[in-house]
């Protein structure tokens, strides 16, 4: 396990020095890469579709298993790890949030997909109805890759909003309710109000008076597009980091609790145990003795 979760910029990835898209199939990715399987950050969205494979791959703590013609979706920030099994191949791409702002008006469209939202059990998508489309947007992608021309990379973007429109309709009939909440644009405004300010706002009414709602109405919209309330979901980004914190084996509990802007390190432990059952230690352990994630 690393002292600290590695986060990685499109560049250090990329053969051709490229800090915005990075696009290749995944087999050879994959060798070149294989400091990747442990436990690390991205700095950029990341998408890979698997047409061959098998194994395990962890995206912020949530396991899901490898199958051909799944795709998977990251945003910035999260953490990620693979266990693969076997030949494995398919296509990735890796773009920075800065791809897509100057080609379209609304410069947060690509948050609009349901798979793009940082919910691990929004992100892995099975695209076998779409399959054959999909691959053939992704073979195409390759075409454009290695060409630095404006026209090539107004293509790869358009090729790319296939894909993503492609998943989400294939996807739009088996989504859960709770993945939804994407839609409605004061949940989506929580949300991101939650990433700016979690360290330091823990209380719905706080968030609210930022969105210029009530608390009341701020929980029934939490319950009727995320099926839960309003403090569950800044509960939730807490307890992400904390377990992100976790994985660096060089700070103590009471350093995170600190980081976290709890008061002291038995409230940290109280909160870290009553939301997943056990402490912060024991969940440390449990992850000294997982290999890999």
């Amino acid at each position: 396990m690393h002292s600290e979760i590695p986060k990685f910029d499109i560049c250090s990835l990329s053969e051709y020095g490229r800090d915005d898209i990075l696009i290749s199939r995944f087999s050879p990715y994959l060798k070149q890469h294989l400091n990747l399987a442990a436990p690390h950050r991205h700095s950029f969205y990341h998408m890979v579709f698997f047409t061959e494979g098998a194994g395990r791959h962890t995206i912020d703590f949530n396991r899901f298993f490898v199958k051909p013609f799944q795709s998977y979706f990251m945003i910035p920030g999260q953490v990620h790890s693979w266990n693969f099994e076997g030949k494995v191949d398919g296509f990735v791409v890796n773009f920075s949030a800065e791809f897509f702002k100057s080609f379209l008006l609304r410069s947060d469209y690509i948050d609009s997909f349901s798979f793009f939202t940082g919910r691990p059990q929004s992100s892995v998508i099975d695209c076998s109805d779409k399959k054959d489309i999909i691959i053939s947007l992704f073979e195409n992608l390759l075409t454009h890759a290695q060409s630095g021309s404006v026209l090539d990379k107004d293509m790869i973007r358009l090729l790319l909003l296939q894909i993503f429109i492609h998943t989400e309709q294939g996807n739009y009939d088996r989504q859960e309710a709770g993945t939804l909440f994407h839609k409605n644009p004061v949940i989506r405004n929580f949300q991101a109000l939650i990433e700016r300010h979690y360290l330091k706002l823990r209380l719905p009414g706080e968030y609210a008076e930022l969105l210029n709602i009530t608390p009341n109405h701020l929980n029934a919209l939490c319950n009727e597009h995320l099926g839960m309330q309003a403090g569950k979901l800044i509960r939730e980004r807490v307890l992400l980091e904390s377990k992100r914190l976790l994985v660096n084996m060089d700070l103590s509990v009471s350093e995170i609790a600190y980081k976290l802007n709890f008061s002291d390190n038995s409230y940290f432990t109280k909160f870290f145990k009553k939301e997943v059952g056990m402490t912060p230690e024991v969940f440390r352990q449990s992850l000294r003795s997982e290999s890999p994630l």
